[in-house]
């Protein structure tokens, strides 16, 4: 089935997951997961030999996705899709896409979220393996087009929206709408071809009681009786003493809209100099009114001079250009564009506005605040990595990090560029990362557990607080917490971080042996459980027996040790000995070694299962005083 007047431009960025409840529903999810970037396969156990993720029920499954805000792509029957989601939903504007198709390829069915990716991926489905979409959404069947997501380089009145279902409702119910427009002329194909029922608001015609204005000033909004709609054809340059507050830039700004008479739906960027790349309440701004902010270097910003209003030989001398709220501007919207409003000022901002004759796309505008993401991937599957860091990986422009780490993120990620590192260059990798963030990317620096654990979060900041390179101060940072081996040692195991723990790296590469080996005293003396990460190296295999040699003169013999190894990875291994027959040579470089307190107890299921926990006291408690768990946890 052809449609018109689809894009994807509001489609959920959270990677979609096709849900396959048999093999031959798999196979026609791999057939149309090319056409889904950063698309999922995931199968029902027994029945879907190779996906991405495997599940043994459907229905807690599915639920799961969609509480995540996964789009979901099911090749199964409506009912399981409806009935697996219904609990849940709460918000349309807020919920991801779900589509069902059937397994013959031939129904596709977007359930929820039709303007919001569902319709433009059942169309799109539908043409690859020539099934019909079958589109349900009132406006999409009658006249081809949702009135209430209009494409890109549009956006509707937030004034109109609640009117926009009524609106459709009158169209439909025969009510005819005429069109007002700006003088300049907008391009509003969309809208033309949609097969609305146009008409004349003129004498000769009949009354005309609806009408779509198309302009970027503020429209009159009648309840009911019309819809607005603003070209996002508008820049707005920004200039700002340091530490501007997001309050005063906003003052300024809408100020500065008012008067020019432009509606702040028709604003398609924030633009600044770089140096104001890291300004705070620039940002804070801007992400309150979901707009993008872009920069430019001074030079570009100086090009403009000739098309200035009000150019500064003082801005000159301290930032390099003759003005930066009007320069940013006219940059932004091209020669063809013009300065609608010369710089305004405030105390501490300055602000000015331009138009272009099309619909700006911020994306290809100077240049973003680059972003880094340091993020973990836990133990190693998929299960033990946080929607978080997965949503980083996903949005990355580019994966930085050690060849492994890269390949554990697995088909989220296929086909994002990436640079791999080995061992021993993490400070080239960190850098290589913090250079492309400087650059205006988004980066996400892959580690394998919590990146603040024995891994890269900690070199990040020493670069930023030593490095020679002055850009990487101006990056937006986000470190991502992540489960690290000792939680899923423990947590394989039983519970022997139950009571006070600690964490030691045996590794003498950055820290002397000496300093080690007083730290692995102290603990032993103080009876923590202690995990011990990079326990053995191919030439370092002293350091684990001086250890189990400090710690058998604190505490029993018989003292359990986890040894972990490939934490939820391909050939896992998890094994308990008694500290006394800790054997070296089984211990490797993928192996942690997390070693019991005094108190901790190892236990035998009647099953023949081995666990082992650290008590935390409530027994002694409940003897004591009769109750237990006195204290809130």
């Amino acid at each position: 089935m052809k449609q018109q007047g689809y894009s994807m431009d509001n489609v959920c960025l959270e990677a979609p997951a096709f849900v396959a409840l048999t093999e031959k529903g798999a196979a026609l999810a791999r057939t149309l997961q090319p056409h889904i970037p950063n698309a999922e396969l995931h199968g029902l156990v027994g029945r879907v030999a190779e996906a991405d993720g495997h599940f043994d029920q459907a229905k807690a499954w599915i639920a799961g996705l969609f509480d995540q805000g996964r789009p979901i792509i099911g090749i199964c029957a409506a009912g399981i899709l409806i009935r697996a989601i219904a609990p849940l939903l709460v918000d349309k504007r807020a919920e991801p896409p779900v589509v069902a198709i059937s397994e013959d390829g031939r129904s596709i069915v977007p359930l929820l979220g039709g303007h919001h990716g569902a319709n433009a991926w059942a169309v799109l489905l539908a043409e690859k393996i020539q099934g019909f979409a079958a589109l349900t959404t009132a406006g999409e069947c009658r006249f081809g087009v949702a009135l209430d997501a209009p494409p890109k380089g549009w956006r509707l009145s937030e004034a109109s929206k609640p009117q926009a279902k009524a609106f459709m409702a009158a169209l439909l119910a025969g009510d005819s709408v005429a069109l007002h427009r700006d003088e300049i002329s907008w391009p509003v194909d969309w809208l033309q071809k949609a097969g609305l029922p146009w008409s004349e608001p003129s004498p000769e015609t009949r009354e005309v009681s609806h009408s779509i204005y198309c302009t970027i000033a503020k429209a009159p909004t009648e309840e009911d009786k019309s819809l607005v709609y603003h070209p996002t054809v508008v820049a707005v340059g920004i200039g700002c003493e340091r530490g501007a507050s997001a309050a005063d830039i906003k003052s300024l700004l809408f100020a500065s809209l008012e008067e020019a008479g432009i509606a702040l739906e028709a604003v398609a960027v924030l633009v600044s100099i770089d140096v104001k790349m890291d300004e705070i309440g620039l940002h804070q701004l801007a992400q309150e009114l979901g707009l993008p902010v872009r920069f430019y270097p001074a030079k570009r910003l100086e090009q403009e001079r000739p098309r200035l209003q009000t150019p500064s030989e003082i801005v000159f001398q301290e930032v390099g250009c003759h003005g930066v709220a009007e320069g940013a501007a006219l940059a932004a919207v091209g020669e063809a564009g013009w300065l609608t409003q010369a710089k305004r000022k405030s105390k501490n901002v300055t602000c000015a506005i331009a138009q272009a004759p099309l619909p700006l796309a911020p994306g290809t505008i100077g240049q973003a605040r680059g972003h880094l993401a340091v993020i973990g991937t836990g133990p190693g599957c998929r299960d033990w990595r946080t929607p978080e860091c997965e949503s980083f990986a996903v949005r990355a422009d580019v994966l930085v990090g050690y060849h492994l780490y890269l390949d554990l993120l697995g088909p989220a990620v296929a086909g994002k560029p990436r640079e791999a590192f080995e061992l021993g260059e993490e400070t080239a990798r960190v850098e290589r990362a913090l250079d492309l963030a400087a650059q205006g990317k988004r980066v996400a620096l892959v580690c394998s557990g919590d990146p603040g654990i024995y891994a890269m979060a900690s070199l990040v900041f020493e670069r930023l607080e030593f490095g020679a390179n002055p850009n990487w101060q101006k990056i937006d940072l986000h470190v991502s917490p992540g489960i690290s081996a000792l939680q899923a040692a423990s947590a394989r195991i039983g519970a022997p971080l139950g009571h006070d723990f600690c964490t030691i790296s045996l590794s003498d590469l950055m820290t002397p042996w000496a300093a080690i080996e007083k730290r692995i005293e102290t603990a032993a003396q103080g009876d923590f459980v202690i995990a011990f990460y990079n326990p053995v190296s191919r030439k370092r295999r002293t350091q684990l027996a001086k250890a189990q040699e400090i710690l058998l003169k604190h505490r029993p013999a018989t003292s359990p040790v986890i040894l972990a190894r490939n934490l939820g990875r391909s050939g896992e291994e998890i094994r308990v000995v008694s500290l006394e027959s800790l054997k070296i040579e089984d211990v490797d470089m993928l192996t942690l070694v997390l070693v019991g307190s005094s108190e901790s107890r190892a236990l035998t299921m009647g099953n023949g299962q081995h666990y082992v926990y650290t008590p935390r006291g409530y027994k002694g408690k409940q003897e004591s005083t009769g109750r237990m768990g006195e204290q809130a946890e």
